[in-house]
């Protein structure tokens, strides 16, 4: 089989890898989907269509005629990215309404539904003229940057255009169409917040690619079983087929790795052992971390009130133990975003006040985003807690075990993408059971050095198995398949 496909590559997200400021400063593009994205673009010559985010984008764009342009990223490599400028009313309905909070919190469970969301014109205007104007901006330059190629290959990547497939099947019912989920996919019930006419464009518009994957085989099966229950269609739950106006449409799970060796190349940095001095100079017996933005998803809250309980509980561990948390801000011009934040500077004082000493603080509150930092921090935890309530994949789960020194213990969730993977060498925790969350830090900190090292290694071994260049490989590889007509088969 052939490395690398024959058929153009036009990859599709609302962030591309580098953003521009307006004096034409360029940034690496922020999120977990960018350095996917980057790893896929480093390994397969593609164009890659995104939004403009800002002015600098939008000049950028403007200055390249709308077309696209070579770009160098400031972490390295070459990309060809196209730039797609949308009406900034249109983008804040499309980005602030309907994509967060609206899908999100329906595919992370997020939605406190007895009192939200509340679906009026507001909102209905927003998918409207937002969410599907934006798609059509975004369809209109892939179709055009596919004009003239026979049989293109278009790959689509998250939640925010779930209808662009739907637009560019009409216009090219040649092209095959490759969607990537990047969030979990909820069970049938959660999308019934939707209104009937919008859910059914959205799965509609999704259904219209060729190919579509996702992290887990649990929200492969929960996707399957929506198309059951919301739109009555023919599933095959085995071989994960979803037949749909004569066509089978395909539904993976491929599970995302983490780029090892540029990991530990960042983690050798001399600002890491910068930061790694400092840290150790203030480290007590032991130390816990949690490295995420703070958002809803990431159960930031639960996870300080389960340290509170375990000083609680073992005060043989108070002026032994630290609590490192470095938080990024996100998404703090939507409002739950902003109070959520405030919530947990709040605990966070709370805890340090009734267990603190002058000269001990239980938690280290970092609120910024510094990979180098995260590095340091990352090589020396005892305890690694990643208790989000729903994630994706979570590639900090990942990272953590590769760079770390010290035999660290995860602490995971059973509802993240990597426990799937990692479960078996991971403490598991209900992210919603905050006694047990307490209980799992002192077996955590009590853990024989044997059982430490067994299950470091086997986390190790786990996530050093498969490169992106693998999942990059596998994709494109059932690609191939069923545009060369093979069945579809069954997932491992």
């Amino acid at each position: 089989m052939p490395d690398r496909p024959q058929k153009p590559l036009v990859l599709v997200s609302n962030r591309g890898p580098v953003t521009f400021d307006t004096d034409g400063t360029i940034s690496r593009g922020t999120g977990g989907l960018v350095t996917a994205l980057t790893g896929l673009a480093s390994h397969r010559p593609v164009t890659w269509i995104a939004s403009a985010m800002g002015r600098g984008d939008a000049d950028r764009a403007r200055q390249a005629g709308g077309k696209a342009f070579t770009v160098q990223s400031p972490v390295g490599g070459d990309y060809d990215v196209r730039l797609v400028v949308s009406d900034e009313e249109a983008y804040e309905g499309f980005y602030s309404i309907i994509s967060n909070p609206m899908l999100w919190f329906i595919q992370h469970y997020l939605w406190d539904q007895s009192n939200a969301p509340d679906i009026r014109t507001h909102e209905v205007e927003a998918y409207e003229y937002g969410y599907k104007l934006v798609n059509e901006d975004m369809a209109d330059a892939v179709v055009e940057e596919i004009d003239g190629v026979e049989d293109p290959v278009v790959m689509v990547h998250d939640y925010h255009l779930y209808l662009l497939p739907g637009m560019i099947r009409k216009r090219r019912p040649d092209v095959f169409l490759h969607h990537f989920v990047h969030i979990p996919w909820s069970q049938s019930d959660s999308w019934r917040v939707l209104p009937p006419k919008m859910r059914d464009e959205i799965y509609r518009g999704i259904l219209a690619n060729d190919i579509i994957g996702f992290h887990t085989r649990n929200y492969r099966r929960n996707f399957l079983q929506c198309c059951e229950d919301l739109l009555d269609l023919e599933v095959d739950h085995k071989q994960g087929v979803v037949h749909i106006d004569g066509r089978e449409v395909w539904v993976r799970a491929y599970p995302l790795p983490i780029d090892a060796a540029a990991t530990r190349t960042v983690s050798r940095r001399v600002r890491v052992r910068q930061f790694e001095d400092e840290l150790l100079r203030r480290r007590r017996d032991h130390m816990i971390l949690r490295v995420d933005r703070a958002d809803l998803s990431k159960n930031v809250l639960r996870g300080f009130s389960a340290f509170d309980l375990f000083l609680d509980q073992h005060p043989e561990f108070r002026e032994r133990v630290t609590f490192v948390a470095q938080l990024m801000p996100s998404r703090t011009d939507v409002p739950e975003y902003q109070e959520y934040l405030e919530r947990i500077e709040a605990l966070v004082a709370v805890v340090n006040h009734r267990h603190g000493t002058p000269d001990w603080m239980p938690i280290q509150l970092k609120l910024r985003d510094d990979l180098e930092e995260a590095m340091a921090s990352y090589r020396h935890y005892d305890v690694h807690i990643v208790n989000a309530m729903f994630d994706g994949m979570n590639l900090v789960a990942k990272e953590g075990p590769i760079v770390n020194e010290r035999d660290g213990v995860s602490i995971l969730s059973e509802n993240t993408g990597a426990h799937e993977e990692l479960g078996e060498f991971a403490l598991t925790v209900n992210p919603f059971d905050v006694q047990d969350l307490a209980n799992m830090i002192h077996r955590a900190l009590t853990m024989s050095g044997a059982e430490r090292k067994r299950r470091a290694d086997g986390l190790r071994e786990i996530v050093l198995r498969r490169s992106p260049g693998d999942w990059i490989d596998d994709q494109l590889a059932d690609i191939r398949g069923k545009a060369a007509g093979a069945p579809a088969h069954d997932e491992v």
